[in-house]
């Protein structure tokens, strides 16, 4: 089908390759890619744009010995294609295929895993610092893109880099050209020389001759000087403010200039960076035209790009979200957003458009929204404060430390909580019920349905105290109706006895109660449920009741069950003295890999079909 890529292996493979037949093999990854996630839906765009820069650094440097770190991940679909995965990729992120990220039990090609943003910096000076103890030669870099160089840790790795002796080379995918290219002779008079291979030998050559010192020093910053002129020009004099040698801009989607300057930086050493100019979702018109749908936008046609737009059964929880932060925002001018970088995931681009004023989307920097949402609570206003469940535990510190000690009405809401399906392992939000339960001051509750989030969002807006974290899952709700319905009333720490038992009760804590009320239909009112609807504070009251009428309890949660609900009740149980069975169901203590999100639930018991199993033993 290809003439190149059906031969293509190992990068070893296209190593002898001419200039010509790169990009002939780049415009076959690039149709590959296109074909593959027509079917296996992935994070497209970005990787379309990031080809020549994968296939230029496995032509020029020897890979895996070489390694190259991703950021975040969504830029390796070339890479995997090109390392033994060409045929597994046809079933990319489904429970039999590869990853949609980075994995390092996947590939000895995939030198560290990349789930999360603005991580790659930081991992390759840890790789290249372990190189160098054990006097090992190989080279590191860090293939990072500029949204992710927005994130704290990404700016805490370049300045720890630049300040370092690191063999480390950082290649910037600068994907929307928000740094402007410089043009004309003199720029690329600059490139040439800057990269050129005599040129860095004697530059080199006066350093190690020259040794440590004041003459050194001296030197050092007459260069800088006298080249900031040019740099700044390019946007690089940030990168060699923090030590850094900065070449560039260079054009990412060129090949031929790629293994060029690849080819002139590879015997360097020191940190150093290259700025690449790319397009995101290049070569691919439908990515072009709109990089921000085609980031992930599911299934389509690849030769008309028409999407194949999903029917879903119900509202989805992150357009519930968005519809009531908007009525909040409607009938309270104290009311604000914010987003670190997911305003269409979490569901806020009605609130842009209705209220730009009291929306705020501050990048992929989630200590900062915190902190940030804190400072406007404090300030007087009342913010409503979105970040994926998983994104959330990057800013622990922050919900303790500025929100909780300070007794601050921040709104925390944690979307895609729970299982998250084919993303796998490095997005499922199941750590959150755990992690925040422990703080003091916090308040953290989960809605079984739309309606309950909504009761959720009025409830937490009158709260005067804070955080209020309310968490929901990834995809639809139940389909009850919430649009016309007013806001349930629903009391902090309060319970909801949704079915009485004569045998065994279960207890739950989000859309899992709505599982349980199904599983218990079966069991001719022998099976009760009660939804907590909040971990913190526990309805004690109703707990009492329950441990003094039931022998059996079942607890039900779509967290992990160490420190979670099941730990809660394990431990108000005991401290009550109790004579009780207690079984937990949840996420066991592993992490889960990437499937459909229905075969994940299943597979941790939290299916009705598998809850039917488990209190069909515990009735009878």
């Amino acid at each position: 089908m290809y003439k190149y890529l059906d031969k293509i292996n190992s990068p070893e493979d296209f190593r002898s390759f001419t200039l010509s037949e790169l990009r002939a093999l780049c415009a076959e990854v690039r149709d590959y890619m296109v074909k593959c996630c027509a079917e296996n839906p992935g994070h497209l765009a970005s990787s379309l744009g990031a080809v020549e820069l994968i296939v230029g650094y496995h032509y020029v440097f020897n890979t895996p010995e070489d390694q190259l770190v991703f950021d975040v991940g969504h830029q390796a679909y070339a890479h995997k294609i090109l390392t033994g995965r060409r045929e597994a990729f046809a079933k990319l992120r489904a429970e039999d295929g590869p990853s949609g990220f980075p994995q390092r039990s996947e590939s000895p090609y995939d030198a560290f895993g990349a789930g999360h943003s603005s991580t790659s910096v930081s991992a390759a000076l840890g790789l290249a610092e372990a190189a160098r103890l054990q006097g090992q030669g190989h080279k590191v870099a860090a293939l990072i893109g500029d949204g992710a160089l927005t994130g704290g840790l990404a700016l805490e790795g370049l300045n720890n880099t630049g300040e370092s002796n690191a063999d480390v080379l950082i290649l910037l995918n600068d994907n929307n050209q928000s740094i402007d290219a410089p043009r004309g002779a003199l720029h690329r008079y600059l490139l040439r020389v800057t990269t050129s291979r005599g040129y860095n030998r004697i530059k080199n050559d006066i350093w190690e001759a020259l040794g440590e010192g004041r003459v050194r020093r001296t030197l050092q910053r007459s260069v800088r000087a006298t080249k900031s002129w040019f740099v700044k020009r390019s946007g690089g004099d940030f990168f060699e403010s923090l030590g850094l040698r900065y070449f560039g801009p260079v054009n990412g989607n060129d090949i031929a200039q790629v293994v060029r300057v690849l080819r002139q930086l590879k015997p360097m050493k020191g940190p150093r960076l290259l700025h690449c100019i790319t397009v995101k979702g290049k070569g691919y018109a439908p990515a072009e035209a709109d990089p921000v749908v085609w980031h992930a936008p599911g299934k389509f046609d690849p030769a008309t790009g028409e999407r194949k737009l999903t029917a879903y059964p119900a509202d989805r929880y992150q357009d519930v979200f968005g519809e009531v932060l908007c009525e909040l925002c409607d009938a309270d001018r104290r009311v604000v957003g914010i987003t670190p970088a997911m305003a269409s995931g979490c569901g806020m681009t009605e609130l842009a458009k209705r209220h730009p004023d009291r929306f705020y989307d501050v990048g992929i920097e989630e200590e900062h929204a915190v902190t940030f949402s804190a400072g406007l609570a404090a300030g007087g206003l009342r913010p409503f404060c979105n970040i994926y469940s998983a994104f959330s535990q990057r800013a622990y510190d922050q919900i303790i430390h500025d929100v909780a000690l300070q007794d601050l009405p921040v709104v925390l809401c944690f979307d895609r909580a729970g299982l998250v399906g084919e993303d796998g392992a490095t997005h499922h939000g199941v750590f959150d019920l755990a992690a925040y339960r422990s703080i003091p001051n916090a308040v953290v509750s989960a809605p079984r349905d739309e309606l309950q989030l909504k009761g959720l969002m009025h409830a937490a807006l009158r709260y005067p105290g804070g955080p209020y974290i309310i968490r929901y899952p990834r995809g639809t709700g139940e389909g009850v109706a919430w649009k016309e319905v007013p806001a349930p009333e629903i009391p902090v720490g309060s319970a909801e006895l949704l079915l009485e038992g004569s045998s065994v009760m279960v207890l739950g804590i989000g859309p899992a109660v709505n599982r349980a009320v199904e599983a218990a239909a079966g069991f001719d009112g022998k099976v009760g449920v009660c939804d907590l609807r909040f971990l913190k504070p526990l309805d004690t009251a109703v707990l009492d009741d329950i441990l003094v009428r039931y022998k059996t309890i079942v607890t039900v949660e779509d967290g992990c069950l160490a420190g979670g609900l099941y730990g809660a009740v394990c431990e108000y149980a005991q401290a009550k003295g109790a004579d009780v069975r207690i079984k937990g169901v949840g996420i066991p203590d592993r992490f889960i890999p990437h499937a459909r999100q229905a075969s994940q639930r299943a597979a941790c018991g939290l299916s009705t079909e598998k809850l039917i199993d488990l209190l069909r033993i515990l009735v009878s």
